[in-house]
């Protein structure tokens, strides 16, 4: 009987052991949980934050601001601007014109 009360005491020292244990990591994993979830608020703040921050560097506003500062960008006026033609291209384009025209009848219908 004493050998069977010996190897009870230990089933229960052992259980008992076991259970600090499992408590102890329980509380360990529930606590990192915790920090987990406010780090993970904390990124998710400073992601919101830096996605403001990227609207607000992207105003056509500054853009314009920094074109001119840095680039030395001017706004297109026609006084600046600048036409250039193609005398080749107008010269082939201008038989198909006047072939297109002489198939159109005065009445604005085609001629067969």
């Amino acid at each position: 009987m004493t050998r069977l009360n010996i190897v009870l005491l230990m089933a229960v020292m052992a259980s008992a052991l076991y259970l600090v244990h499992v408590q102890y990591e329980s509380r360990r994993l529930f606590t990192e949980l915790d920090r987990t979830t406010a780090e993970a608020r904390r990124l998710e703040t400073e992601h919101q934050r830096l996605q403001v921050e990227k609207r607000a560097q992207a105003t056509p506003l500054r853009v314009e601001k920094i074109a001119r500062a840095q680039l030395n960008m001017r706004t297109a006026t026609p006084a600046i601007t600048q036409y250039v033609s193609d005398p080749q291209g107008a010269a082939t384009a201008a038989p198909a014109v006047a072939a297109s025209a002489a198939a159109v009848r005065p009445d604005g219908a085609a001629q067969p």
